[in-house]
């Protein structure tokens, strides 16, 4: 067999025996990493530590690894200003995520008859979240809904790095700074003490 050292060194072809002897030597496992080579390839190495460095990288990708999500909102043709802005954040959000959004206008009654609505509602939250995202299907017909897909600008890989970053920062500086946030608070605490006092001073 052809024999590779601890640290990638070239042994040599050497027989069974003498690997065995030597794998002992170093106190380390002889590990057969090429079985169809001719002579076969075995290294000396420790097995244990190998399988568990090889657990961590594998669990560092799949942590890395980027899963193409697709979020769903749904709205009315007549939804109230409120709470329009409030599905717009959640959209923005996602975008901001790297995440894919499928829009959803649901008709109900007579407002079935009136697609235009839910076709202006469409083209005005794309226009209203074009910096993050783009139109990647139109709005089209889907029996009493009508859906339109929003893409985001930002990949997913690349909106997780800046999530991982954002939050480093945040560790960083909460351990820069132990005492501020309760500073804050307790200036918030006397604040809100004197509060009732200036209330009734002006009564």
């Amino acid at each position: 067999m052809r024999l590779v050292g601890p640290s990638g060194e070239q042994v040599g072809i050497v027989p069974l025996a003498k690997a065995l002897e030597l794998a002992q030597e170093y106190d380390l496992d002889l590990v057969e990493v090429a079985a169809n080579a001719r002579p076969p390839v075995c290294k000396l190495m420790d097995y244990g530590k190998f399988k568990y460095e090889s657990a961590m990288k594998a669990r560092e990708a799949r942590k890395n690894q980027a899963h193409t999500v697709i979020k769903e909102m749904k709205l009315r043709p007549k939804i109230d200003p409120h709470d329009y802005d409030t599905k717009k954040g959640h959209v923005v959000r996602f975008l901001k995520q790297g995440d894919k959004v499928k829009i959803t206008i649901m008709f109900r009654g007579r407002e079935q008859s009136r697609p235009e609505l839910g076709y202006r509602l469409l083209q005005k939250l794309a226009e209203d979240v074009q910096d993050l995202g783009f139109v990647e299907s139109n709005p089209k017909q889907d029996g009493r809904n009508m859906i339109m897909v929003l893409g985001p600008h930002k990949k997913k890989t690349e909106a997780m790095a800046e999530a991982r970053q954002a939050q480093e920062a945040r560790k960083a500086e909460a351990k820069a700074n132990p005492g501020k946030s309760q500073n804050a608070a307790d200036t918030d605490s006397v604040e809100d003490a004197e509060a009732p006092a200036e209330a009734s001073a002006e009564a």
